[in-house]
């Protein structure tokens, strides 16, 4: 299972790819916004086919004390509008933080600024995606396997 991430910016759209096994994310692509959404969603859409994925997952904003403030309800317009035009199911996942983690990563490598600035969306995007890939592994692994179940055990 593929999955693409997008960290979904003012200025820019940070893109991550999962490998094909669903398990490692990696940042893929920075696209800079244009003044034409339409246009932007339609280059989003052309990666998804040209990386053959699954499902997008795009973060949402949420504020630290978990309500949503107004770039959660930006994120969310864009993203019914995404659902509209994607060829695959779009799922949102818990970006807070992510774009503070992005740039202590970046800067534990000693990147400067101008560097920091270009990768910061990517890696944002790849840290959503991961944690949606660890939280989807953690449910499936958790989940109980039905051919190993015993009705008459209440411990399977």
């Amino acid at each position: 299972m593929r999955a693409l991430g997008l960290d979904l910016g003012s200025r820019r759209i940070g893109v991550a790819l999962s490998d094909s096994a669903g398990r490692l994310a990696t940042p893929f692509e920075v696209v800079e916004r244009t003044r034409d959404r339409q246009r932007d969603r339609r280059r989003l859409v052309e990666l998804a086919r040209e990386a053959e994925v699954d499902v997008v997952v795009v973060g949402l904003p949420y504020s630290l004390d978990g309500s949503e403030g107004p770039a959660a309800r930006r994120a969310r317009s864009e993203i019914a509008e995404l659902r509209r035009v994607m060829p695959v199911p779009v799922e949102t996942y818990d970006e807070r933080l992510s774009t503070v983690t992005a740039h202590r990563s970046l800067q534990q490598l000693d990147l400067d600024a101008p560097t920091r600035r270009r990768v910061v969306d990517k890696v944002a995007a790849s840290i959503i995606l991961q944690a949606w890939l660890d939280h989807r592994a953690a449910a499936t692994s958790t989940a109980p396997d039905p051919e190993r179940a015993d009705p008459e055990d209440p411990l399977t």
